[in-house]
């Protein structure tokens, strides 16, 4: 799977319209990425990073660090949300996502920036991490979060995902969610391409 996400990392940036008009852009994490998204991560409130890594974390460790700035290692891969801020690229959100094959589970969390929630940032992001999910073969898509996460139980629920119990924590709820767009069904254009890829080379 590394190779057909990672060949090309530009190919593979997305550029969403908000609902305000405004341009995000959906990109893979780069190693020179590490000191902004500590500072993203340092800039979350303390509910965001507690929600966001079910515990309490004031910055991401030096090892986990290197896991997010280093897309596919572990099979895991990170993607940021940035915007043109003030002529600054600037990191509004992110997350992270794995895709077992042999069952097509595409697992992912997520996070937004404070400051810029309710701005439709979460629902176009997690809509693009669909794009990905269906693009690789994905068959369910879900996430784990706390109970007292009302912001992100009520993101999946405004984005079709259904809730169950968490199968090893009481404190956790998982929502999921089935996919089955075809490939010529994906409303991301770099994502369709991979989709399309995909097929054509289990034909040959």
């Amino acid at each position: 799977m590394g190779a057909l996400v990672l060949a090309d990392h530009p190919r593979h940036t997305d550029h969403l319209r908000l609902r305000d008009g405004k341009t995000l852009t959906v990109r893979f994490v780069r190693p020179d990425d590490a000191q902004a998204l500590q500072r993203y991560f340092q800039g979350l409130s303390a509910r965001s990073r507690y929600n966001r890594f079910l515990g309490a974390l004031s910055e991401l460790p030096a090892g986990l660090l290197d896991h997010f700035i280093h897309a596919g290692q572990d099979d895991r891969f990170s993607v940021l949300a940035v915007m043109m801020i003030d002529g600054l690229e600037t990191i509004v959100g992110e997350a992270r996502y794995g895709f077992e094959p042999a069952t097509g589970d595409f697992e992912f969390g997520i996070s937004i920036d404070d400051r810029w929630q309710g701005h439709g940032i979460g629902t176009t992001l997690l809509a693009n991490l669909e794009c990905r999910a269906a693009a690789l073969g994905g068959l369910r898509m879900f996430g784990d979060t706390l109970r007292s996460n009302e912001v992100m139980m009520a993101l999946a629920r405004k984005s079709g995902f259904a809730f169950s119990r968490h199968p090893d924590d009481w404190k956790l709820v998982r929502f999921e969610k089935a996919i089955d767009s075809a490939p010529d069904e994906i409303p991301c254009a770099s994502w369709r391409l991979v989709a399309e890829q995909r097929a054509l080379a289990a034909m040959a």
